[in-house]
């Protein structure tokens, strides 16, 4: 990130613990329009928190991440908000099991203060009207697995905007989806529910019953984005690939929507788009649109680095990246990309097997292999570019450092692995994904 950016949060961040992630210390705006905010809204706020890194979190992972986590320093950046103060004195007033009051002083006193919160009391607070919840902006990239990211450890693609971003927050690196498929993914975040309980099994579709297609069954008032606006009282809004096909409540569930979903290339208003140009103008279009005096939700969702199916190219960047990964730059080649290694998987894989076909459609000579990863990277790192943008206007609004930063994706990627393309199998390069917070 740039040295404005690191300057500013370490001077916000000064009055809170020196430690605390410079990108998304809390700090609170000095003026801001009225804003009651009871303790069932926060209540809302710090579940989705947490369900956001529970829903694609196996068991060990997430013990992993509460095992290591400087609980302080979480706290601290979920609790600065002042609206704790008022439940600390009133909980303290209110019961013998009384809450101490102040800036707590320890971990323990925190999740005291946390059962506090999130067991709503009988009394009726309200914030004041300076004091606003976190904003949160979810970064929600596409077919892009764990190690497209530099600061996992890759030595060819560039993506210093998240790089930063994990240095400066926390990098989750055994984070999986449950079932690597675009629409069961998504609908998985969006719900917190697993395929078993959302029953979403087919784009467009659901699952089907008796010859008949269920479509959507989760309630629509229960996704994330019917939560956070109409429970928490958050401006809410979409840009870029939802990934369902097909409708829940979004013009009643959300302030700002547009889909954008299955090209690389397409004319808007006599206009020649690229997708993740695109989806940066509608993500900037919102946060330049939003109120001032509701805090917002954005799910950015690009989506590079997803193919254009049926496409020779399937990966099309923007004309200005193609200089990026030219000729002095070697992809290598993985140790399973041989025919030795597809020789050897079960029976059940043909070379019809769609990930064999798309195998075909992309890696099956040397110097494809070398053409679409190329392409491939340089998608990622116009994501990359487009995250560094946004983030530069939150900083310029000044409340980059009011605002949750969530990156992740909905499923991994084959790139030749196992003689494979793609995604659906429970292979590591499948369904292991990036998550940075």
């Amino acid at each position: 990130m740039s040295n404005k950016l690191d300057n500013k949060a370490a001077a916000a961040g000064s009055s809170s613990s020196s430690s605390s992630p410079r990108h998304a210390t809390v700090t609170t705006p000095t003026a801001a329009a009225p804003l009651a905010m009871t303790n069932h809204k926060k209540s809302v706020f710090v579940m989705i928190f947490i369900a956001i890194i529970l829903i694609s979190a196996t068991w060990k992972q997430q013990a992993a991440f509460f095992e290591t986590l400087d609980t302080n320093q979480l706290l601290d950046q979920l609790y600065n908000v002042p609206l704790l103060d008022a439940v600390i004195r009133d909980t303290s007033s209110s019961s013998s099991n009384s809450i101490p009051s102040g800036k707590p002083r320890n971990a323990l006193q925190k999740r005291k203060m946390m059962k506090a919160t999130i067991i709503p009391t009988d009394v009726n607070t309200q914030e004041s009207s300076s004091k606003k919840p976190l904003n949160i902006v979810l970064f929600y990239a596409d077919d892009w697995r764990f190690d497209t990211l530099g600061a996992a450890g890759n030595p060819v693609v560039k993506t210093p905007v998240l790089d930063q971003l994990a240095k400066d927050g926390m990098l989750f690196r055994e984070n999986c989806v449950t079932t690597s498929i675009c629409w069961i993914s998504r609908a998985t975040l969006y719900t917190g529910m697993y395929l078993a309980r959302h029953k979403f099994e087919m784009l467009g579709a659901g699952r089907t019953v008796n010859g008949v297609k269920m479509l959507w069954e989760p309630p629509k008032n229960e996704t994330i984005y019917a939560l956070l606006k109409h429970h928490a009282g958050y401006h809410v809004g979409h840009a870029g690939k939802l990934g369902l096909w097909l409708d829940i409540d979004n013009h009643k569930n959300m302030d700002f929507f547009v889909n954008e979903d299955g090209w690389h290339y397409s004319e808007r208003k006599g206009k020649m788009w690229h997708i993740t140009e695109k989806n940066t103008h509608d993500a900037m279009t919102f946060l330049r649109g939003r109120p001032r005096h509701k805090p917002f939700f954005l799910n950015v969702g690009y989506f590079a680095t997803h193919a254009v199916d049926g496409n020779p190219a399937q990966y099309l960047p923007q004309s200005s990246s193609m200089k990026m990964y030219g000729n002095g730059t070697v992809i290598p080649i993985p140790v399973t990309g041989t025919e030795e290694a597809w020789n050897k998987m079960p029976y059940f894989f043909g070379q019809n097997n769609e990930g064999r076909t798309r195998w075909r459609w992309r890696f099956d000579e040397p110097t494809k292999h070398q053409s679409m990863m190329k392409n491939y990277y340089r998608m990622a790192t116009e994501v990359d570019t487009s995250v560094g943008t946004l983030l530069k206007e939150l900083e310029k609004q000044g409340v980059l450092n009011h605002t949750l930063i969530i990156f992740t994706t909905d499923n991994g990627n084959f790139h030749a692995e196992h003689g494979l393309a793609d995604k659906w199998y429970p292979h590591q390069k499948s369904i292991k994904v990036p998550l940075i917070i």
